[in-house]
């Protein structure tokens, strides 16, 4: 699968990022802000992208906004916690539960 192919939206009003390949949403990172906190909750990217890189486009494109969006990152989903441990662009807004 092509990453250009591949897009990352932010759903305000759904408190998630939405990626989206070739139109149909194949992905979903769910949150929950809390003050200057944004709790990730929950994380699910479709089988059929296992293996492509796409839950991580997912993730690191949801931690981008939130950083822009001054907001601190508070990772309770597991696939989040996971990624952040192996990623440390995000280390300065990381928050415990």
């Amino acid at each position: 699968m092509n990453d250009n192919n591949a897009v990352v939206r932010h759903d305000e009003p759904q408190h998630c990022y939405v990626l989206a390949v070739g139109g149909e949403a194949l992905g979903v990172a769910s949150y929950e802000d809390d003050g200057d906190r944004r709790v990730f909750s929950h994380t699910e990217v479709d089988p059929s992208l296992e293996g492509q890189g796409m839950g991580s486009k997912l993730i690191r494109e949801s931690l981008d906004d939130t950083r822009q969006s001054g907001k601190r990152i508070v990772p309770v989903c597991e696939f989040v916690a996971a990624y952040v441990k192996k990623h440390h662009d995000w280390d300065d807004i990381i928050e415990a539960r």
